[in-house]
């Protein structure tokens, strides 16, 4: 059994695996200790480099055929500009590599080694000969565009920048696209993990991860000072991840070059001498050394320690897995524990921010945050509004929220969209955006369930998480040039970022723990119901760690604003009502006589649980009420996926299902009553505020109608028991002129206080003046620490 095979073969290490593990921990922790005792060499920032010219260095190990097909390319790029230069670095080759470039190209530097020193030896040596200040280093595998180097030069007249990579393309293109230069890198399960990002709209200068060792400037005295490629990670791969992490640790940038070409015949080299399981197996052996160099803070590097040996446990169990560390890796790298601590050490010591900031940094919205030129009070604000749910059509409350908010704010302000849809087809109607806002864009949200049961995380948090929507968000934000991020809805918040001088804003159409709390005890079941409490416990520890990262949180309601204080009494300045929740009335024709008597609307999605919820309580104990005073009474369900009526037993023949309507107001204005028998969540309901603007008088319970109505009768009759719910419903069909009153005073309550242009107003000031806020702040902490 291969299961069995792998396990006895493995048993040794897997026994000790946890000891030398344990060893490296206290190692780390041992030379963090002693250099937190050695007093900080800063020294004097490094002068901007010249960018006229650049020294181009290619490491070659035996690839005589490659340099024969691809250094004339070089050549012909440098030809312009006789200060640059060409660096043949030879590793020891011995398919006459040397003696072909000596011949073939005597305009071209040639540095023999008489060992091979790798790839990093290779480079190291290059960079140490060359005469410019800037380093082109190429693969022996790379043909270059003819006017690859002068963008690739630009952006060093700024002395912050470390490295700037090409865009890569296959030589052959009908192989798919693996790398493109655009590199991410982030921290998942206790370990770096890095791509290339495949993204055509990225088309000007723009952070990355780190700069690819064979497609890549670099600024040759930090390349220096860091120490170039780290023998450390011998034979090949993640030493150019180690020096882009190590720059942006040290302060410095990297940035991505769209407008230098280059392409790549992938592996050329290492691909042809190695077997992929070799290469394999460095790279999970470096990838552990990266992290025991590179991860200072204890949070993350506990967390790896746990990973790894977690891992390379499933690795026995289930075989290797793409990006799993095993116990082989595990013993390779403790086998350089020394190398890797010395590397350590001098990593502590060059390292002026810590993992976190390095990690944020190479994001867009970061980079934009940290380094951008802003003017201190921004003119008409650019606002990034960001939705887990298609716009248009606005099916429900919260689409019709967020569509005429966008109406009125693209009036006052730049505003750009990224929203997710379910389905292909929403895009056709959701380009409608792209009719009044700056941009949109979107992305189709893969389906099925999210995984991690047992998971602290809330369900609704781990829908909407997703890697290529936090890389949308950030390339806008960077591309845009946004000034405040506009969240909606908490599953967004984990989107909010920590910024200095952008605005992270989020509406709460509800609030979600609460939301949840109110429908506990009205589950279908007991497993539906445990599984409900859970969420909530969940919910309630989530909501409250987000929101005061927020710079603005709006809620609906005054209602809703002093139930986040009893929890949360410091966020007092951040949490604002009246600014989102409402309607255009003008779009509602009013219409409070010439209904069908005796019928009843209710109105929403059987997609949302508190609407599943108020249909069946209201037909179940509430309608036969109303049929026993009016027989000919009926109700009226308007909503996509409504259930079938003969689950509703006797009370079915009253029921009408119409289903999703394509525009809400023709029901509106055309039935006698409208009911919203709503137990469960919260927020405003936009339900509500459509019957008040359209003339259709509304009997609702308490917190159906919370945020709205606090007085039965004032503008909506109020009830929380199915009697009494009833005996307003049947009052109302009995006196149409006192409905139709009622109708009038709600409609005057709409049209003063909950008017979507007027409260858009409201919006857009308050962004203005948080982004002007922030903005002074920043630069006062920038001053204060110029100064010391």
């Amino acid at each position: 059994m291969p299961f069995l095979r792998r396990f006895l073969r493995s048993l040794p290490l897997l026994v000790l695996s946890p000891l030398l593990l344990a060893f490296a921990a206290l190692t780390f922790a041992a030379i963090d200790l002693l250099r937190r005792m050695v007093p900080a060499r800063h020294g004097a920032a490094l002068p901007a480099c010249s960018n006229a010219a650049a020294s181009v260095v290619i490491p070659n190990w035996n690839g005589r055929d490659l340099l024969e097909k691809y250094l004339p390319s070089v050549i012909a790029a440098l030809a312009g500009n006789p200060a640059s230069e060409i660096i043949v670095v030879d590793n020891g080759s011995s398919d006459g590599s040397a003696e072909f470039v000596r011949g073939a190209f005597p305009g071209v530097r040639l540095l023999e080694l008489p060992v091979n020193l790798g790839f990093g030896g290779g480079s190291n040596e290059g960079f140490r000969a060359a005469r410019n200040d800037i380093v082109v280093l190429l693969n022996s595998d790379m043909r270059v565009a003819p006017d690859f180097l002068a963008p690739l030069l630009e952006p060093f007249h700024d002395p912050g920048v470390f490295a700037v990579s090409c865009q890569i393309f296959f030589s052959d293109p009908a192989k798919v696209r693996e790398e493109s230069g655009l590199t991410q890198g982030w921290w998942q399960d206790g370990s770096i993990r890095v791509r290339h990002r495949i993204d055509p709209a990225v088309d000007e200068l723009f952070p990355c991860f780190y700069g690819g060792g064979g497609s890549c400037a670099f600024d040759r005295r930090k390349f220096l000072e860091l120490g170039g490629f780290d023998p450390l990670l011998r034979p090949f791969y993640l030493e150019d991840t180690d020096l882009g992490y190590l720059a942006w640790k040290r302060g410095w940038k990297v940035l991505y070059q769209p407008r230098s070409i280059v392409y790549h015949e992938h592996r050329g080299t290492i691909g042809k001498r190695f077997a992929e399981d070799q290469i394999q197996a460095v790279l999970k052996k470096n990838f552990l050394l990266f992290c025991w160099k590179n991860v200072h803070e204890w949070g993350r590097l506990t967390s790896h320690f746990f990973f790894t040996w977690a891992g390379a446990v499933l690795s026995v169990i289930f075989g290797d897995g793409q990006g799993r560390p095993n116990l082989a890796a595990v013993w390779k790298a403790f086998l350089q524990l020394p190398e890797a601590a010395r590397s350590r050490w001098r990593a502590l010591g060059l390292a002026r921010i810590g993992d976190t900031e390095a990690l944020r940094r190479p994001l867009g919205g970061y980079y934009r945050d940290r380094f951008a030129p802003m003017e201190p009070s921004p003119g008409p604000v650019r606002v990034l509004f960001v939705s887990p749910y298609p716009i248009c059509p606005p099916v429900h409350g919260g689409g019709v929220f967020m569509y005429q908010t966008l109406r009125e704010l693209a009036k006052l302000a730049e505003v750009h969209v990224v929203e997710l849809l379910d389905l292909a087809e929403q895009e056709k109607d959701n380009q409608e955006l792209r009719d009044f806002c700056a941009s949109a864009e979107w992305i189709i949200r893969p389906s099925g369930m999210p995984k991690g049961l047992g998971s602290l995380t809330p369900r609704a948090i781990r829908e909407f998480a997703n890697t290529d929507v936090e890389w949308l968000i950030h390339r806008q934000i960077y591309l845009r040039k946004i000034d405040v991020l506009q969240l909606e809805y908490l599953p967004m918040a984990q989107y909010r970022g920590v910024y200095g001088r952008l605005v992270s804003a989020l509406f709460e159409h509800d609030i979600y723990f609460q939301s949840i709390g109110r429908g506990l005890g009205h589950m279908s079941g007991i497993i539906d119901e445990v599984k409900a409490r859970f969420e909530y416990l969940r919910a309630l520890r989530y909501e409250l760690e987000a929101l005061p990262d927020c710079d603005q949180v709006q809620v609906c309601t005054p209602e809703n604003r002093n139930y986040l204080l009893s929890f949360l009494p410091d966020i007092a300045p951040k949490l604002r009502d009246g600014m989102r929740a409402g309607i255009d009335t003008s779009r509602y024709d009013f219409r409070p006589c010439g209904r069908e008597p005796l019928t009843m609307l209710f109105v929403g999605s059987f997609r949302h649980d508190p609407n599943r919820i108020a249909v069946d309580w209201f037909v179940r104990r509430v309608l036969p009420l109303v049929l026993e005073g009016q027989p000919a009474a009926r109700l009226v369900i308007a909503g996509s996926d409504p259930p079938p009526p003969h689950i509703y037993g006797g009370s079915s023949a009253a029921l009408e299902m119409l289903g999703y309507v394509d525009d809400v107001r023709e029901p509106l204005g055309r039935y006698a009553l409208f009911v919203c028998p709503i137990l469960s969540g919260s927020g405003v309901r936009v339900k509500l505020l459509e019957a008040f603007a359209a003339g259709i008088p509304v009997v609702s319970t308490f917190i159906g109608a919370e945020g709205l109505a606090r007085k039965d009768g004032e503008v909506c009759a109020l009830a929380d028991d199915p009697a009494g719910f009833a005996e307003r419903v049947l009052a109302l069909f009995e006196d149409p002129e006192a409905a139709a009153a009622m109708a009038r005073r709600a409609r005057s309550e709409v049209e003063a206080n909950w008017d979507m242009a007027v409260i858009t107003r409201r919006l857009a000031a308050s962004y203005q003046a948080l982004a002007g806020e922030k903005r002074k702040r920043a630069a006062a902490v920038t001053a204060a620490s110029g100064n010391a």
